[in-house]
């Protein structure tokens, strides 16, 4: 990465700078390649954030289907952890996840799971497991919500035999043919997944993260206290493709021990440690044995660090020194927190991340996890909250005694409870992901790069005013 006609004198973050365009002879978006080469198995340079308003293993398992990896948190129990390894582990690569609900249950309840949109839908299981039948979700908009699903069961919905099926493209074109939107995929009359047409075409263009096995590809965190080296081995046991080590000051001697504990017990298994913002702090992970960084303090939607406590760094020129001291020692990063739009996910890789790491704008997707709400206005919501917050401490250390529990939360920080709106237009995590990759894939072009590496060496970055920055935005109303 170069600067253009410009030498920084003072650290940058995303909205201070911009792409320039340069020379390029690459004719197509599709062209390119977003291969982060972390050693992680992802084909997409996006992971989402360790939050327990993000990543649970729904999310975790829609975003390797589509080349990403999600980083459950540390906060689950460890059995809990486990499970949902195992749970991701099962999944369909070639199909979506169903959401499956018990024919009893509600309409309303099935609206706190899945939105009155196109393109998804629920399967109907009787007690024994047998499927009984599929409702597409959009039914549920005229339905009561009252009605319980078994009652909205008149007639079939046109399914697809897998047998039958030979490629995402030709499952686009069989429910193109039949004039559906989305349909459940049997084989031997057993639901082993759901298809729309949107993801029939988005497997065409996608290729999942998976691991040796052909399952798709997990992370997990662990936090630094406590038995490390057993909770590490514990979820390696349990199938994990990639551990990260997570704590807010990342640069401290408990860190240091706990990824050499971790590096020492040969797994095989990429490891990441974090999070910090200098280059000493990334020498000190990597000659422990890391493998990846997690960079970014402060910058997060949730965090209240820097108004808190003055730490922190912004979060471009902390990405842009920690990756070169990271590449020369044979390591990566992984650009944690300040994504608002596509354009500073491009800027994050410019700088030299290999992955970025998404928080709070996943957190509003269907896929995250927690409830689906409405609003006074009938917008649909979700909860999120800051892991340093009180809400995510009770979570963290429920198991204390009343004392113990209230001296930890009373210096908790950082936001306890945020309604984080689901797009209209974009309400699935692989939408954002449309929009994110579909962004990235044209700053590419734009720099004459065919890969992230190239990506890295090629960008040209500006810098600009704030006034700079509010022009490049669209205008939120018409001429």
């Amino acid at each position: 990465m170069r600067f253009y006609e410009t030498t920084p004198t003072h650290d940058l973050t995303y909205s201070d700078v911009f792409l320039v365009p340069s020379r390029s002879s690459v004719a197509s978006r599709l062209d390119v390649s977003l291969v982060p080469g972390d050693g992680t198995g992802a084909t997409i340079p996006i992971v989402s954030a360790n939050m327990n308003s993000v990543t649970g293993p729904r999310l975790a398992a829609t975003l390797a289907r589509r080349g990403g990896l999600g980083v459950l948190p540390q906060d689950m129990p460890l059995q809990q952890l486990d499970a949902a390894i195992r749970w991701v582990k099962a999944q369909p690569v070639d199909y979506d996840t169903p959401y499956a609900l018990d024919p009893g249950e509600t309409v309303a309840a099935a609206l706190t799971r899945v939105p009155a949109v196109e393109g998804h839908g629920i399967v109907l299981h009787d007690a024994d497991g047998g499927y009984l039948g599929c409702i597409a979700a959009s039914r549920l908009a005229t339905a009561p919500r009252d009605a319980v699903l078994g009652d909205l069961l008149h007639g079939a919905l046109t399914s697809l035999d897998a047998d039958d099926v030979e490629s995402p493209r030709a499952a686009f074109d069989r429910m193109v043919a039949a004039e559906i939107d989305f349909a459940p995929v049997l084989r031997h009359g057993r639901v082993i997944g759901t298809v729309s047409r949107k993801s029939a075409l988005r497997s065409t263009l996608y290729q999942p993260a998976v691991d040796g096995d052909g399952r798709l590809r997990v992370a997990a965190a662990v936090g630094i206290n406590g038995d490390v080296a057993e909770k590490a081995s514990a979820l390696a046991a349990a199938g994990v493709d990639v551990l990260v080590l997570d704590t807010a000051h990342g640069d401290q001697d408990a860190m240091v021990r706990a990824v050499r504990t971790v590096s020492g017990l040969g797994l095989g298994l990429p490891l990441v440690a974090g999070n910090v913002v200098t280059e000493d702090a990334v020498h000190h992970l990597v000659g422990a044995g890391a493998t990846i960084v997690k960079v970014g303090v402060g910058p997060g939607a949730m965090c209240t660090t820097r108004m808190m406590t003055a730490v922190g760094r912004p979060q471009f020129s902390a990405v842009l020194e920690t990756a070169a001291t990271a590449r020369a020692l044979g390591a990566h990063v992984w650009a944690d927190g300040g994504v608002r739009y596509p354009r500073d996910v491009a800027l994050a890789l410019a700088a030299g991340a290999s992955s970025v790491m998404i928080g709070s704008w996943f957190a509003g997707t269907i896929e995250a996890p927690g409830e689906l709400a409405t609003d006074e206005a009938g917008a649909l919501y979700k909860e999120s909250w800051g892991m340093a917050s009180t809400k995510a401490v009770e979570g963290r250390f429920g198991r204390l005694d009343p004392y113990e529990l209230a001296r930890k939360t009373l210096f908790a920080e950082g936001i306890s409870s945020s309604r984080i709106y689901l797009d209209p237009l974009r309400p699935s995590v692989e939408d954002l992901l449309d929009m994110i990759t579909s962004g990235v894939r044209s700053s590419f072009t734009y720099a004459g790069a065919r890969s992230l590496p190239e990506f890295a060496e090629r960008a040209l970055v500006g810098v600009q005013s704030a006034a700079g920055y509010e022009e490049g935005k669209a205008l939120p109303v018409s001429w």
